[in-house]
């Protein structure tokens, strides 16, 4: 039988999640082909010759561009059966089957398309389906893992890079060494499915995937586990054989505010490994925020893992919903103040100032009275329930923002020249915000804060390395 797995966005990734469940269906004795559309324009051959075309949401973007192709597949090939799998295709299973998708596979999805794989082959030797041969739309099953089956992918090269600050940049590999979360933050899209619990890829399994990769021109690993320190036994068994095996190889993870500073012991031992960068969602500043995204960290605990990634030596890469219904023009800018007085400007890229909360279907947000009130009915074309801020003028800000970063982006502005000219459009908003009676649940901020001031601040003592790719949902 023959496989289409497809791809449309894994922020700049060479996908995991088509590679891996490609070892499981050649396993089965399929014909498996990948296609990742984020760097290689679809094949209409290779979709009207596939008997099963399976599509890969690990994010919201991912999932919006998927719907386009999804319809263009289904007009070429409108027997076949189309099967979506990963975080956001549970979460959207309705909207799914309702664009011809048969299929949904959420959590641990391998063993879910073997099955459907081997569902597919009795239906066509005449075998009537059961109800107890279909796989779950989630599963947690535990899994012994396979080498990731990597050969129709597109080559490292063609995707993003890490830049170390100075110009030189390496070509990254991609893996995981585990999946879900043992955290419910209200506003993340793993929760849904995993609801507290994670599963882990065996270390072997883990350190094949990158041996392979390395021999392809790898220099740099991104570990794509939601939390890096969900399990960190585990984790450091495997950086530790990494860094044996392959001195001169760098790597990045992502780590909870509240992990590092529970697991604060660990992190020279990252540092000696050769981590370049820690990813870390801070989210917010505003302790009210933080809890109602149920966070498990406060503005003061961020502000202390600054200073300890500091002290060790790790380059800390916190990211944000800046925009939200609970902030103000001036929490706004005293989010801009607070990464100044941090000297975290070149550390937080430009997009982090931009990106406005989403609220997917099954979100734990839903689950707040007062956020109910402000949003709208679902909307299928965005995936998300709309929500717009009491004030309109916070609206205005976050769409001069956005507008202001992605010119940017365009042009190359650095991020301290983008970082000042988005201060002074918090500047200026809050300057209009003068002119009429101060909102009850505003974010108190120091006064008199300057764009010209935040932007000469002294240089880092060090270049700052970044992937890049920008960082999106």
């Amino acid at each position: 039988m023959q496989v289409l797995l497809i791809s449309t966005f894994d922020l700049g990734r060479q996908p995991f999640g088509l590679a891996s469940p490609a070892a499981w269906l050649e396993r089965a004795g399929a014909e498996v082909r990948c296609l990742d559309l984020a760097v290689e324009p679809l094949d209409e051959t290779a979709v009207t010759k596939a008997e099963l075309i399976a599509f890969f949401l690990p994010m919201h973007t991912a999932t919006r561009l998927a719907i386009g192709v999804i319809d263009r597949v289904r007009r070429l090939a409108p027997a076949t059966h189309l099967c979506a799998f990963g975080l956001y295709a549970p979460l959207n299973e309705l909207l799914l089957r309702s664009v011809g998708v048969t299929t949904v596979l959420g959590g641990e999805f391998e063993q879910g398309l073997a099955r459907l794989l081997e569902q597919l082959r009795g239906a066509a030797a005449g075998k009537a389906p059961s109800a107890s041969d279909a796989p779950p739309s989630i599963s947690l099953e535990r899994q012994r893992f396979l080498l990731p089956s990597r050969n129709s992918l597109p080559p490292l090269e063609r995707y993003a890079r890490v830049d170390l600050g100075d110009g030189t940049r390496r070509v990254v590999a991609t893996t995981e060494a585990s999946r879900g979360c043992k955290h419910r933050c209200r506003h993340c899209p793993v929760v849904p499915v995993y609801d507290g619990q994670f599963r882990i890829v065996q270390r072997d399994v883990v350190l094949a995937d990158i041996r392979q990769q390395i021999a392809r021109g790898a220099e740099h690993v991104t570990f794509a586990d939601p939390d890096f320190f969900n399990g960190p036994r585990h984790a450091l068994e495997i950086v530790r054989a990494l860094h044996e095996e392959h001195p001169r190889v760098s790597y990045d993870v992502t780590i909870k505010i509240e992990h590092l500073l529970r697991h604060a012991r660990h992190l020279p031992a990252l540092v000696e490994t050769g981590c370049l960068l820690v990813t870390s969602a801070v989210e917010s500043i505003d302790d009210s925020v933080l809890g109602y995204l149920d966070k498990g960290h406060t503005r003061a605990d961020f502000v202390a893992a600054v200073r300890l990634c500091r002290d060790v030596g790790l380059t800390l890469n916190p990211t944000f919903v800046a925009f939200h219904p609970w902030i103000s023009r001036r929490g706004y800018l005293e989010l801009l103040e607070l990464l100044a007085e941090l000297d975290l400007i070149e550390q937080v890229a430009p997009v982090q100032r931009a990106l406005r909360l989403l609220i997917p279907a099954g979100s734990r947000l839903l689950e707040l009275a007062e956020l109910r009130a402000l949003i709208g009915p679902f909307d299928r074309r965005a995936l998300v329930y709309p929500w717009f801020h009491p004030e309109p003028e916070v609206d205005q800000l976050q769409r001069a923002v956005e507008q202001t970063v992605r010119e940017a982006t365009s042009s190359r502005l650095g991020r301290v020249q983008t970082f000042v000219q988005v201060a002074r459009l918090a500047e200026s908003a809050l300057e209009a915000r003068r002119q009429r009676p101060s909102s009850p649940k505003a974010i108190s901020s120091a006064a008199g804060v300057s764009s010209l001031t935040i932007g000469t601040q002294a240089p880092l003592r060090a270049p700052v390395p970044y992937l890049t790719e920008p960082w999106y949902c």
